[in-house]
């Protein structure tokens, strides 16, 4: 199946328009930033690792089909270089219409440079484990 991929221009963007997918449950979206590479990973918390595109798109319809989940970016550390890109971010995740208290999650983005732009090749996310407060960015340029 052919897949149209939107191009993005930073490693921030592509984070960007992943976390606006996820926000809207657009499993389209989100799987066109994905790496054309069938070795990509995606770990969702306490569950196995899923490789390639079949897999980690199967999850994703899984989550979304369980009801809308808000998940916003509350702290990142970025690692920059030419071709590659690190966010550690930690996420504050809310399942809409549920009365439960928020879960923060830690999430590692990889991204990578292609010709078609920035693309993701690996989302790792794990729980946090104690208290998570406040919002801060730290970018730290490698070459």
């Amino acid at each position: 199946m052919a897949r149209r991929k939107q191009m993005n221009g930073t490693p921030a963007e592509t984070e960007a328009a992943f976390y606006d997918a996820l926000s809207r449950s657009d499993v389209d979206a989100l799987m066109t930033l994905w790496s054309d590479d069938e070795e990509i990973v995606c770990i969702h918390p306490g569950a196995p690792r899923l490789i390639g595109h079949a897999a980690i798109r199967s999850s994703w319809e899984a989550i979304f089909a369980r009801g809308r989940v808000h998940i916003q970016p509350i702290q990142l550390h970025v690692t920059l270089n030419l071709m590659s890109a690190i966010h550690s971010v930690i996420e504050e995740i809310t399942a809409i219409g549920h009365a439960s208290q928020d879960v923060h999650v830690v999430t590692t983005n990889v991204y990578i440079k292609t010709p078609q732009g920035w693309r993701i090749v690996v989302h790792h996310a794990s729980f946090a484990a104690g208290h998570v407060s406040g919002e801060s960015t730290q970018i730290a340029t490698l070459h």
